[in-house]
């Protein structure tokens, strides 16, 4: 009898303990946390959160006119482009605050960090200069003069280059960031504004707003080597104007958003052809992806709002209100 009561006890105690086991497996594998999406809104002056699927959680107060945003090497903070405070603000992202602003020239348009996240190069409009800006400390370290109205920014991933558009010269600024100069001019087509680099770093995509198109530049020979053209059924070229662009996690495809046409459109990096295009809100501009590549998200500019698109169908889930003026977008991992 004793020994059947004992056995019956460790019988039953079995299940309790392997509940505690897989209760320990589960404390030891935490769920790794859903994307966060971050939208700059230009006239509110703050960034909205937003969940994976596109549903409002917050708002960060932040300096004025907020707009091209990048994420810290650690994903800890976000820093942003405030146009009319001539800042660049610095979001701590676990207290959801401004922490403090980097000053800058006069009104500062786009911006790209050095590879160890220490050195933001920012296009100074009213003053045409690349201008490069120690975070940490705060100060101007020096400035490279460019065309007219400089715009898109894209520092190379070994840290010793630096491209930027000229909106005025229609052209693209090949700036040795070692010597601080211009070492060559590359032709584009008209008013050319925003960059995405090939996972390669053989090809950097140009749009070019006033010409409906986006230029392929060889990086080995800083040429144009291709320009794709954008088309709608019922709609004047002139409408057609691509900026923002975002390349997919898998580097196959290149979305680009087409402005007034209030279309994005997929374009396949291997064969440079338009293969899908899809409707969204009024002035699609910024885009940004989500990790694994399923989601893009598009900042429309004078809808007040963003689409959130499925990329395996090509086809938009929803459209969501993002404050006033949504700039740009970035998607944590």
């Amino acid at each position: 009898m004793a020994f059947r009561i004992a056995f019956c006890a460790t019988a039953s105690l079995r299940p309790f303990a392997l509940a505690l086991g897989v209760a320990g497996a589960l404390v030891a594998a935490p769920a790794r946390a859903e994307s966060k999406v971050y939208v700059s809104s230009e006239k509110d002056n703050k960034i909205y959160v937003f969940s994976a699927g596109g549903e409002r959680q917050a708002a960060i107060e932040v300096c004025k006119r907020p707009r091209d945003m990048s994420f810290s090497p650690d994903h800890a903070q976000i820093y942003v482009i405030c146009g009319d405070s001539n800042a660049l603000g610095v979001v701590d992202l676990a207290g959801g605050k401004l922490a403090g602003t980097v000053p800058l020239g006069e009104s500062p348009e786009m911006f790209s960090l050095s590879p160890d996240g220490k050195t933001a190069y920012v296009s100074i409009e009213d003053d045409s200069v690349l201008g490069a800006y120690d975070v940490a400390t705060k100060k101007s370290l020096f400035e490279v003069k460019t065309g007219g109205e400089p715009e898109g920014v894209l520092v190379t991933r070994d840290g010793k280059t630096a491209y930027v558009t000229s909106e005025v010269a229609n052209v693209v600024h090949v700036i040795d960031l070692g010597t601080k100069k211009v070492t060559k001019n590359i032709k584009v087509g008209k008013r050319p504004r925003r960059f995405v680099m090939s996972p390669d770093g053989t090809e950097l995509w140009v749009t070019n707003e006033l010409d409906a198109s986006v230029s392929v530049v060889d990086t080995r020979t800083q040429t144009e080597k291709q320009k794709i053209k954008f088309a709608l059924k019922g709609m004047r070229e002139a409408d057609i104007t691509p900026v923002g662009m975002a390349i997919s996690p898998d580097g196959k495809s290149v979305w680009v958003g087409l402005g007034r046409a209030n279309h994005v459109a997929e374009v396949d990096v291997a064969s440079k052809a338009v293969k899908n295009q899809v409707l969204v809100g009024k002035r699609a501009w910024g885009l940004g992806f989500a990790p694994d590549g399923k989601t893009l998200y598009v900042a429309n500019g004078m809808s007040d709002d963003m689409t959130v698109i499925d990329t395996a169908s090509g086809k938009a889930l929803k459209t969501v209100p993002a404050g006033r003026v949504p700039h740009t977008i970035l998607v944590s991992k």
